[in-house]
């Protein structure tokens, strides 16, 4: 029985550079207005600011998506917006392929992405770096591209489960 599971999270050295200048540029116009003599900060307005910008970047680095390919179907999260795996199973999907796309012109960028508020007809995406994907097509018409860096091993592994699948049908 093959098994296919990755794990990735957003840790692009380009993220962790404009999250790092997110920080910092906020955090240096109030450390520079604290300072000021005639300050209106108080410590606990300083301390609570600080707080707020650490509370509103740190969580981002808690996001993990999570894949996992079996014989019964692909499962798939996204944490913390998926607090358990979902599972589509393979009876209920028409296609499964791995392709190449464009993250910011078909999705609109990384993350949780697509549905109402963009593309639609391309489906939902949920990704967190490159440009590859586990495209399904499920038979009710809905589309979800998962994100992967394991091109290879996910190809072989979705080959294997569709030629079972095709053979029970």
């Amino acid at each position: 029985m093959k098994v296919f599971k990755e794990e990735q999270r957003f840790t692009q050295s380009w993220f962790i550079v404009v999250m790092g200048i997110s920080l910092i540029v906020p955090l240096l116009f109030i450390i520079q207005e604290y300072m000021k003599e005639d300050s209106k900060f108080t410590t606990a307005g300083f301390l609570g600011t600080l707080s707020v910008l650490l509370i509103s970047i740190v969580p981002l680095f808690f996001f993990k998506l999570s894949t996992k390919i079996d014989e019964i179907g692909i499962h798939y999260q996204f944490f913390p917006f998926h607090l358990k795996l979902k599972r589509i199973a393979w009876q209920d999907i028409a296609k499964a392929y791995v392709r190449t796309y464009d993250p910011i012109g078909d999705y609109g960028g990384w993350g949780l992405k697509g549905g109402a508020f963009w593309n639609s007809a391309k489906g939902k995406a949920i990704n967190v770096s490159g440009d590859i994907g586990i495209q399904l097509e499920l038979k009710n018409g809905q589309k979800l591209l998962i994100g992967t860096q394991k091109k290879t091993a996910a190809e072989s592994v979705i080959k294997t489960y569709q030629l079972k699948t095709n053979q029970n049908d």
